[in-house]
């Protein structure tokens, strides 16, 4: 989505979500997915500046960005660490 909006960052890309999940079941204690929110965020506002080149109010570009970082949050916790309803 970055490289959609503008972006040149043709090698950044996080860990696969298959790969994630199989470490989630193996046990490991501790994965990193900053790579996804960091793209995440910038979709979102390279998002808004393409769509809405006037933009320049951070509320208004900041809040898409961090929906996004919500949305990407919440899948890997439900789809991808099968976290769901486990406190």
């Amino acid at each position: 989505m970055c490289n959609k909006y503008g972006g040149d960052i043709p090698g950044a890309k996080g860990v696969p979500d298959e790969m994630l999940n199989e470490a989630s079941k193996s046990g490991v204690s501790k994965i990193n997915v900053d790579t996804d929110l960091r793209l995440a965020m910038t979709a979102g506002i390279r998002k808004v500046f393409v769509e809405e080149p006037n933009a320049f109010d951070p509320r208004k570009y900041l809040l898409p960005a961090r929906e996004l970082i919500k949305e990407t949050v919440k899948h890997k916790m439900i789809d991808v660490f099968g976290s769901s309803n486990k406190i």
